[in-house]
């Protein structure tokens, strides 16, 4: 089933327990692609709060719209209210930001890989 996104509509791309969030920039309906805006990276990790990592400095991306799912606005409001007001508190610099962005979309690549190859058995 194909997503039907529009531009500024938030979405996330899941990997494990990490997610990113994203604002929908264009959807390239011809090809199945999304070009979105990477918002933020939030892991979590069992009862704790989940670690958000704001990536506003970061590049976008062109990546299959399949992968990815509407976020609630529930969802994304205390986020992205937390990188706000962190914003010139936060220790990461945007090497730091776009270098988890980078290793994130890794991830997520190989695991699609590792799926194509297993479906391919």
């Amino acid at each position: 089933m194909t997503q039907k996104f529009q531009a500024g509509q938030i979405v996330y791309l899941q990997e494990g327990d990490t997610r990113l969030y994203a604002e929908v920039i264009q959807v390239v309906a011809s090809r199945q692609l999304c070009w979105v805006r990477p918002l933020f990276l939030e892991v979590k990790s069992g009862d704790e709060e989940p670690q958000i990592t704001g990536l506003q400095e970061a590049f976008d991306l062109l990546w299959s719209i399949s992968l990815f799912y509407p976020a609630l606005d529930v969802e994304v409001i205390n986020s992205i209210c937390q990188i706000s007001q962190e914003g010139s508190k936060s220790e990461m610099t945007p090497s730091i930001c776009k270098q988890k962005l980078n290793e994130f979309i890794h991830r997520v690549w190989q695991s699609q890989k590792n799926a194509n190859l297993s479906d391919e058995k």
